[in-house]
């Protein structure tokens, strides 16, 4: 695996492949992250892993400090994995790049954007930036950041010519999906955090037996999950696949979820 840490490196080596597979990450390498490197890999792809942990998509300060980093270990686990390139560029490489700067449409405010003042928009503007330097026919995300995942379809795939392949969620034994951050996590949060997954799962279950009533019961839900957990449930939703908004359970929809415990932000989809 070779890795790369300059913009000019990284062009000069890629310039003459058609055919490249990009799984951009933070860091934390887990088993969801192995997923999408093998959807990569399974396409016959030149594969390249980028890992930035980008400040700007991070509300507050202590949040992107805290951010579980392990580069060594990443490295590691990439090597095995037979990926072909890890790039890993500095903030200064990334953000000397002056492109088009992205802001939501007020529709798009919804779910973390509405909670998160600004993520979504460090989010674009960086991965912009990424795949502007990268020029990849297929990008591989997660379908746990659902809604990262729609808004980039929304406004960089067309740009960039780029199918965005969606992969599913990898979870633990006891549905609790995989995330870096679940590291932040003290073992007896782990626990409440699978048995709100597990309950969850179960209302999403329920309703496709019982259509729009169960819409009805979910802030009796939430704070239920609140009391007994002792967490602070920023919305819990059930909304289309396709376009985000309030399900009217016509169309393929997804509950959404997103809460704080140990101070440590979780979201979620079922």
């Amino acid at each position: 695996m070779k890795i790369i840490t300059s913009i000019f490196d990284l062009n000069k080596e890629i310039k003459d492949y058609k055919n490249i597979g990009f799984v951009p990450t933070m860091g934390g390498i887990h088993a969801g992250h192995k997923s999408l490197i093998k959807a990569s890999q399974d396409k016959k792809s030149k594969t390249i892993v980028s890992i930035f942990v980008n400040p700007t998509q991070f509300n507050k300060k202590d949040d992107y400090k805290k951010y579980p980093r392990n580069i060594k270990r990443d490295i590691a686990i990439l090597k095995q994995l037979n990926v072909e390139y890890l790039f890993a560029p500095n903030s200064r490489d990334i953000y000397k790049f002056k492109d088009e700067k992205f802001n939501l449409k007020k529709k798009d405010k919804i779910l973390c954007a509405k909670f998160r003042s600004g993520h979504f928009e460090g989010v674009l503007n960086v991965m912009n930036t990424l795949m502007a330097i990268i020029k990849s026919k297929d990008l591989y995300m997660g379908e746990k950041d659902f809604q990262q995942l729609y808004l980039i379809k929304k406004y960089l795939s067309k740009k960039f010519k780029v199918r965005v392949n969606s992969c599913p969620t990898i979870r633990l034994k006891r549905n609790l999906a995989l995330s870096t951050r679940n590291k932040l996590l003290k073992a007896n949060s782990l626990k409440k955090a699978s048995e709100i997954a597990s309950f969850l799962k179960k209302i999403k279950n329920k309703s496709k037996l019982q259509d729009s009533r169960l819409a009805f019961n979910l802030p009796v839900y939430k704070k239920k999950l609140e009391k007994k957990y002792n967490i602070k449930i920023d919305y819990l939703e059930f909304r289309d696949e396709k376009s985000l908004k309030l399900s009217n359970f016509k169309n393929k929809y997804r509950l959404f979820v997103a809460y704080a415990i140990d101070n440590v932000r979780l979201i979620d989809n079922y």
